[in-house]
């Protein structure tokens, strides 16, 4: 993998750049949609390529090793030609499912124990097998193993969990120089920063990840529920450690507004359910507000979903239209509503890029968290 840092905006730390693996390019800022089990939910992949049109997607180390298990996808020659998606993937490493498992799963130094949530079978996850797990996968970008510390968070608990999350680190990068890749082109590993909303532990994660030397990294742990302020900043302290000349990838954020926000902070790289999870409930993002398109006030409103026209389906359907979708309860309801939400996410983030190469992005930024602070 190479990342070519393009410019800077000269009034805040937002940057654009290039990330190049062997399955293509992609032009940062990026929100990557989230293919958890192989699928963006809801979307079909050459509306995903055609309209959405994203560099790079993300699949989920956890789900794919339960469902359909690593046998299969070796068989179908990896997730690529298993999805019929010729692009970048980045597969996170199963941190955060475990972490959401609370009452499922035991951690100790080995590793984490756990039950499936399909059908109550113990599993164990190490640093060692997630590497095995992920050559399996065959994304183009993979994750260390770490523990996504909950929020709040004792202190002493996330320090601790920092410290461990390090030596798996460790472990990861020494095994993963054991396991050959399997498809014919690479894997670039990214390591992940903890230490929940401690800054002295955020300095130290991101102190020890820097010292890796790796070709880009994660910052994790954030995005759990805690104020948006405090995850700004974390990010902020990490992102003025972090090496400029590697990509940063920011875990599981989020809103657009949180995606604006930490893009000013120096964050490269997104990832959220978000926008398909809330589509799927009848929430609509857009450049001025978000829509509850279950309201009856649009029940006779006959204008396009969107009239910026960011993908097909906002100019082709109209507000009334996809509202009684959803009253009758219609999949292709969701369908719209997803397509509109990711061509939104990755709108976004594109429009980001432009003003941060002409310059004017600090400003553009402030205008756009404004407009989008409202419900319509």
């Amino acid at each position: 993998m190479q990342f070519d840092l393009k410019t800077k905006d000269p009034k805040s730390k937002a940057r654009a750049g290039v990330v190049t693996t062997d399955h293509g390019t992609i032009e940062t800022p990026i929100f990557m949609p989230v293919g958890t089990v192989a699928t963006v939910k809801g979307v079909h992949q050459s509306e995903l390529k055609d309209e959405i049109n994203p560099d790079i997607i993300l699949g989920n180390t956890y789900h794919l090793y339960l469902r359909p298990q690593t046998d299969i996808l070796e068989q179908a020659g990896g997730l690529h030609k298993f999805m019929n998606w010729d692009r970048s993937i980045l597969t996170d490493s199963g941190g955060y499912q475990v972490y959401s498992l609370s009452g499922r799963r035991k951690i100790n130094e080995e590793g984490v124990k756990f039950k499936s949530h399909i059908d109550g079978s113990l599993h164990f996850f190490t640093p060692e097998n997630v590497m095995e797990i992920q050559r399996s996968i065959g994304a183009d970008i993979i994750m260390a193993f770490d523990e996504c510390t909950p929020y709040p968070c004792d202190y002493g608990y996330a320090k601790q969990s920092m410290h461990m999350t390090h030596r798996w680190l460790k472990r990861c990068i020494n095994h993963l120089e054991k396991v050959p890749t399997k498809y014919g082109y690479d894997q670039t590993l990214f390591p992940i920063v903890q230490g929940s909303t401690y800054t002295d532990l955020r300095k130290q994660s991101a102190e020890f990840i820097a010292s890796v030397e790796a070709e880009g990294n994660a910052i994790g742990g954030l995005s759990v529920g805690e104020p948006a302020e405090e995850m700004y900043a974390m990010t902020d302290v990490v992102c003025s450690i972090l090496p400029e000349d590697k990509p940063r990838y920011l875990m599981g954020v989020g809103t657009p507004i949180n995606i604006l926000e930490n893009i000013a902070l120096g964050v490269d790289m997104f990832d959220c359910v978000m926008p398909t999870r809330n589509a799927r409930n009848g929430m609509l993002f857009t450049a001025h507000g978000t829509i509850n398109i279950k309201n009856k006030k649009w029940e006779n409103d006959f204008s396009p979903i969107d009239e910026m026209g960011i993908t097909f389906v906002d100019t082709m359907y109209s507000k009334a239209y996809l509202r009684h979708l959803f009253a009758a309860r219609e999949m292709l309801g969701k369908q719209i509503a997803s397509i509109h939400n990711l061509g939104f996410y990755l709108w976004l983030v594109r429009e980001a890029r432009k003003h941060i190469i002409a310059g004017d992005f600090r400003e553009w930024k402030d205008k756009m968290v404004k407009q989008m602070d409202k419900r319509l």
